[in-house]
């Protein structure tokens, strides 16, 4: 299906005025790779696939807008990314509405300041830290799955945050979330993560 997309004639790539700009290679080279960045971020096999496609569809109509300023695979990335945070903000639609935040519940984990766990709460090791980790095939199994459980804000602001390495006012604004909000969901989700990776994760 992918490549049905990209038929486009060959008229219309001349007339791009950029050689560097070939929609004909974009399957080949960049599919694999736009399949995975949406899949990390939506945990969704098949809404990453239509993610892929619907980026090139995108690119396909944008085209007179591609300046060279950035590779393609740069410039692909982009729109993806733009189509992630849709995906994220239909997601969260309303459930901020059923959120009810209680003071001080779960917040002194956290420091405030970075995020990071307070020395007496820190979580027990789990048995990933040496170096190759994050690339352990069964622990990203399990992250993944854990991480499907998250409420979807929660999940959506979690990935913005520690896989995008987003800021907290770019992910606020993008999601419509409170500066207050925002902490609190991630103070809830990294409790969440950790109580479901020591349940699941065996050293």
């Amino acid at each position: 299906m992918l490549n049905s997309l990209m038929q486009t004639d060959e008229s219309t790539i001349k007339n791009m005025g950029n050689k560097a700009f070939d929609p004909h290679n974009w399957v080949d080279q960049y599919a694999d790779y736009l399949y995975n960045y949406a899949s990390l971020r939506t945990n969704d096999q098949e809404m990453a696939r239509d993610l892929v496609q619907e980026t090139f569809l995108a690119a396909l109509e944008r085209k007179d807008k591609f300046e060279a300023r950035s590779t393609e695979k740069t410039w692909l990335t982009s729109i993806l990314k733009n189509k992630i945070v849709d995906v994220y903000r239909s997601r969260s639609s309303g459930f901020l509405k059923q959120m009810e935040l209680v003071d001080g519940e779960d917040t002194d984990f956290f420091d405030h300041d970075d995020g990071h766990w307070n020395d007496q709460h820190r979580p027990a090791k789990l048995g990933i830290e040496q170096s190759d980790a994050l690339e352990n095939k069964e622990f990203q199994r399990i992250l993944q799955a854990c991480m499907k459980k998250l409420p979807s804000l929660w999940m959506s602001v979690f990935t913005m945050k520690h896989i995008d390495e987003e800021s907290t006012e770019i992910i606020c604004r993008e999601l419509k979330v409170s500066a207050s909000n925002f902490w609190v969901i991630i103070h809830r989700t990294k409790v969440n993560l950790r109580s479901c990776l020591q349940k699941n994760w065996i050293n």
